[in-house]
């Protein structure tokens, strides 16, 4: 393949400098130009003869060039080593190996003499235009650095069109795209035949074709002269004649064909058929009537001549012997006869002139006696009429065409049309018959060079044209049964690294069609990166080749389980992972290091999901309907594959996987939305269930689970080392609660941000998991704050003995001394009462509302970050594990917390009242109130420290809870009055005249609470004294009242039993004594 490719490029190498030199020669840059001897213009000199050096170096000095002296020049310099034209006369290749020459001469070499005439080199006339880099300086003709040579010395050019057009000639011929991938199925000759030799064979065929199809093809005499160029001459007469003639001229120039050849072809074929009257020009062997028609006298140049001859005696070798149809069966001959002639023509050019011509002629006639009846015997199922098959192999008739079909482009601009394309191809119909073309094998042929063409110039025009031909190849049942079997009977073995093989015809230009779009189409990504029009071009090309191609019997089989859909997969399949192949390996070559390579690879993943979707999806859906559903499928597999490990290893909440997860769950979100959008609902959960999802949610919620773990064990850790240190002090006169729920609060709020900062994809259990801890962890500062507080019953003094009244002053001998504890609450505070002060207590229930009334925000905050974390439509996979935690509401996470500091509340406060009557007030209100009688112990001895404890208590507490608090201590200031009034002890007595004074002092209490109205609410007040109201009304009764309604228990006073029977104890009247003693029988020393 690189053999070939270095072969056809020489050829242009070659052509290029025939029509750089026929520009020299044509211009007035030479003062006179000799021609050799037998030429009479340029036309008739081989250029490739000539010696370029020679001719710049004679244009330089002004002098007169003698072509026959640059033809000798050339040959004499043909053996030297080439120069490469660097600037430096002294530069060459070497053509020996070095390594075999030995060291280096170690003396300098001779000097060269200034007077030596040395071949001047190109780079020293023709400097180098920046507009043509890819071309080498000897032949660039753009140069202005020379003195000698300047535009003001070119007269004869008369505008700049020739010249623009010359240098897009040359850009288009030195910038061609690599083609060596699209190259045809076809054996390759065994003598050497080069596309130039198939190029003039091909124009010879045209113009016997022509000849025979009434085309005047007699050669004219006369010659254009000019100043101009010959070649700008030549592509406008083509342009501007309409005529058959003007068209096989238009050919000519399209076909680099010179005139010499030309005229020469001409006069040899109306040659050749004079004398056979009744036989069509295109029924000639061509080649052999040449040989015949055409000498070395015809030719300026003995070694052009043997040029020229050998490419005859190589096309009759490569049409009738190497590669025959049908064989040489009832011909009489075999293949080494005709050989022998072929070496024996050949041969006479060494001989002597006499001797040569005489075996050369004798040789051509009996060449002509095995040939004709070769190239005229029927075969490959001819159609009717006179067939001459001159080439019998028909991979050098394809050949030969595909050269006559290259024409149709413009030799100025190879990426387009000439105008006269049609007009072309209609002419090249005259053609078919010799070379045994049909339609099927002609729009074949013409699909493969236009999309060749398109290949090296990348214009989708050219592309679009090979299309429309490709479409006009008709399936088999589309094609008459001859031309079936016509093409049936094409087969060319191929010799290949899997053996040597049978190709049909179309499988020869097809299948490297195929190949070629399967390439191109394996990794779209790469080689349609920008151009999707041309990607949707190329996929059409390749879908109609391939239904083309399975027609054939071979390919049929072998392909015949592959259908479209599935080849739209394989091109789907090989350009992701070779574009994922690309990623990992830029993603392994970057350097980022706050970035984890798999999190780069996630983002870059995306990135070419979403240009995939968008640039080439639209394509590849149009003939796979579900296209995006597999590449996305496929690179949802390849990327699982890289975070598998990750995932398996991920334990703790590190940066990486911080880094990592987000960017893998994101990717996931994005592949299963394009899944769902390119279903659009339908059959989605069967696409869904060919995914192994990456699970990132449940790793995620297993490492994050293990950090709340940890993070709620310090939180209740900080909680109780905060309790520890607490001292009950307000932190200031307007925050007047404990710093330890400030610093509680902090730990808190810093763990739930430190939770959200998190990046990782997160379930609504961890979420509960969380709101649980902080519940948790607010219960036990609740509890820890009232667990060291004593029990309200633990302060309050125990009841003494009921007892009834006695006129002996011996009544205290009832009370015996077992009765009561002998320790006194005062002497047991020290032992196993802890009662905290009047501020500190305040200072804890500010506290614990601080606590209740904070929860609230931290609980709306939690929420609030929680849904701008948590998208708000995710696609899973089967249940997700938020369809388990759904019973969760926003309000009643926090419901523990809730009522363990409430409770806490309101035991403090009801505690602050006992306290406050029971223990701080309980000599002067409990013990001394009413002793020994009501007009000698009033209540406003108990008022003044009361409202002390009560300011105390209200320039603590915070307002909100200023008047729960004091409605606790009026509870408690009436629990005591009751307490004296119903179990003073034996040493209180009440007779009905004391129902005055203990109202009195009623309303002076009911009035301290209202405080004119900025105390308690009266309504209130009025409902906490009702029940102590009614106690002083019944000891304003007659002891017959409460007699008769204790006996028959009708209630009629409002009051209970056990209400009466402690008034009637206490009420200084013999007759309440003896029904107290007589009917209750209460024992001595009963309670």
């Amino acid at each position: 393949m690189e053999e070939e490719n270095a072969v056809e490029l020489l050829q242009r190498y070659r052509r290029d400098r025939r029509v750089l030199l026929d520009f020299i020669l044509s211009c007035s840059l030479i003062k006179k130009v000799v021609m050799p001897p037998g030429a009479v213009t340029l036309d008739d000199v081989d250029l490739d003869q000539l010696s370029v050096d020679y001719v710049l170096s004679c244009i330089k000095k002004g002098g007169v060039l003698e072509l026959s002296e640059a033809i000798r020049d050339y040959h004499d310099y043909t053996e030297l080593p080439q120069r490469n034209s660097g600037g430096f006369a002294g530069e060459f290749f070497l053509v020996t190996n070095p390594e075999l020459s030995g060291s280096p001469p170690r003396r300098a070499p001779p000097p060269i003499p200034v007077s030596a005439s040395l071949p001047t080199p190109l780079s020293l006339v023709f400097a180098p235009s920046s507009a043509m880099s890819p071309i080498s300086r000897s032949e660039s003709f753009d140069s202005t650095q020379v003195q000698e040579l300047t535009v003001d010395d070119i007269e004869d050019f008369e505008d700049d069109d020739d010249l623009e057009e010359v240098n897009s000639l040359k850009i288009s011929r030195w910038n061609p795209n690599d083609v060596g991938d699209l190259v045809l199925k076809l054996p390759s000759f065994a003598t050497g035949i080069t596309d130039d030799d198939l190029r003039e064979t091909a124009y010879e065929i045209l113009l016997a074709c022509a000849g025979a199809s009434g085309v005047l093809i007699i050669p004219s005499k006369e010659k254009k002269k000019g100043k101009r160029s010959k070649l700008m001459k030549k592509l406008r007469r083509g342009r501007n004649e309409n005529t058959a003639v003007g068209l096989l001229e238009t050919m000519r120039v399209q076909m680099e064909i010179s005139e010499e050849m030309d005229i020469r072809t001409r006069h040899g074929l109306l040659n050749a058929l004079s004398g056979k009257v009744g036989k069509r020009m295109d029924a000639l062997l061509i080649p052999l009537e040449l040989l015949f028609c055409i000498s070395h006298r015809d030719f300026s140049d003995k070694k052009a001549y043997i040029r020229w001859q050998k490419r005859q005696l190589n096309m009759l070798a490569e049409g009738l012997i190497n590669h025959p149809a049908v064989g040489f069966g009832e011909s009489g001959c075999n293949a080494s006869e005709f050989k022998i002639l072929l070496a024996k023509i050949e041969e006479s050019e060494a001989f002597p002139p006499s001797t040569g011509e005489v075996q050369r002629t004798e040789s051509l006639r009996s060449l002509r006696d095995i040939a004709i009846p070769l190239a005229e015997r029927p075969a490959r199922s001819d159609l009717t009429g006179e067939v001459c098959h001159w080439a019998d192999g028909y991979h050098l008739n394809v050949r030969l065409y595909e050269k006559l079909l290259l024409s149709v482009f413009d030799v100025l601009d190879e990426g387009k049309l000439t105008k006269e394309v049609e007009e072309i191809l209609e002419l090249l119909k005259s053609t078919w018959r010799v070379l045994g073309i049909t339609e099927t094998i002609h729009y074949t042929c013409y699909a493969w060079i236009l999309f060749r063409q398109y290949v090296i110039t990348s214009e989708q025009g050219i592309l679009r044209h090979a299309i429309d031909q490709l479409k006009k190849i008709p399936l088999k049942e589309e094609r008459g049964p001859e031309e079936r079997l016509h093409l049936e009977s094409l087969h060319a073995r191929i010799d290949s690294e899997e053996g040597s093989h049978d190709i049909s015809f179309l499988e020869s230009f097809l299948s490297p069609i195929q190949k070629w779009a399967d390439k191109k189409l394996g990794d779209y990504h790469l080689n349609f990166a920008e151009g999707s029009v041309v990607m949707e071009d190329i996929l059409t090309v390749a879908m109609i080749v391939r239904r083309l191609l399975m027609e054939e019997s071979d390919v049929a089989v072998q392909s015949s389980s592959v259908s479209d859909q599935d080849q739209i997969e394989l091109y789907i399949y090989s350009s992701i992972k070779s574009s994922f192949t690309r990623i990992l390996q830029a993603v392994d070559k970057s350097d980022t290091i706050d970035e984890h390579p798999l999190a780069l690879l996630a983002e870059e993943v995306k990135n070419l999901m979403k240009k995939d979707s968008t640039v080439f999806m639209p394509i590849l859906c149009q003939r796979h309907p579900h296209a995006t559903v597999v590449s996305a499928l496929l690179l949802h597999k390849l990327y699982g594959n890289k975070l598998k490990p990750f995932l398996d290893d991920a334990e703790q909440l590190t940066e990486d996987v911080v880094s990592v997860f987000p960017a893998a769950d994101n990717l996931e979100q994005y592949m299963l939305g394009l899944i769902k959008s390119a279903c659009e609902g339908d059959n989605v959960e069967i696409h869904f269930q060919k995914l192994n999802p990456y699970q990132i949610e449940s790793a995620s919620g297993t490492v994050v689970m293990r950090w709340i773990n940890l993070q709620l064990g310090k939180i209740i850790g900080w909680v109780e080392r905060t309790l520890q240190i607490e001292q009950w002090d307000p932190i200031s006169p307007q925050k007047r609660h404990g710093s330890s729920v400030v610093e509680v609060y902090r730990i808190v709020e810093e763990t739930v941000d430190q939770f959200f900062s998190f990046k990782v994809p997160m379930r609504l259990m961890e979420l509960n998991v969380l709101f649980c801890g902080i519940d948790n962890a607010f219960q036990v500062y609740a509890n820890h704050i009232v667990d060291n507080i004593a029990s309200k019953d633990d302060i309050i003094p125990p009841l003494p003995v009921l007892t009834r009244y006695r006129k002996e002053a011996g009544i205290k001998a009832f009370v015996k001394k077992e009765l009561f504890d002998s320790r006194q609450p005062e002497q047991r505070r020290s032992i196993e009462i802890n009662v905290p002060t009047t501020p500190t207590l305040c200072v804890r229930l500010n506290t614990l509302y601080y606590a209740i009334s904070q929860l609230n925000k931290l609980e709306d905050s939690i929420w609030e970050q929680w849904t701008r974390k948590r998208p708000q439509e995710k696609i899973y996979i089967g249940e997700s594990m938020d369809d388990k935690s759904k019973s969760s509401t926003h309000k009643d996470t926090f419901d523990g917390s809730r009522k363990d500091i409430n409770a806490a509340i309101d035991r403090i406060r009801e505690f602050i009242g006992t306290k406050i009557i029971f223990w701080d007030l309980r000599e002067p209100f409990i013990e001394n109130l009413y002793k020994p009688g009501v007009s000698l112990s009033r209540l406003e001895a108990v008022i003044e420290p009361l409202d002390e404890e009560l300011s105390k208590l209200c320039g603590i507490i915070v307002e909100p809870l200023r008047d729960p608090v004091v409605t606790s201590l009026l509870q408690a200031s009436l629990e005591g009055l009751l307490r004296v009034l119903l179990d003073g002890g034996p040493s209180r007595v009440f007779i009905p005249s004391d129902a005055t004074l203990l109202e009195e002092d009623l309303e002076i209490l009911k009035e301290f609470f209202i405080s004119g109205g900025d105390g308690l609410p009266r309504g209130v007040v009025e409902n906490q004294v009702a029940r102590a109201r009614l106690v002083v009304e019944l000891h304003g009764l007659e002891t017959r009242e409460l007699v008769e309604d204790l006996r028959s228990s009708s209630g009629k006073l409002g009051a209970d039993n056990q209400t009466l029977l402690r008034i009637l104890c206490h009420r200084a009247d013999s007759e309440a004594s003896k029904f107290v003693k007589k009917q209750c029988k209460i024992p001595k020393s009963s309670a």
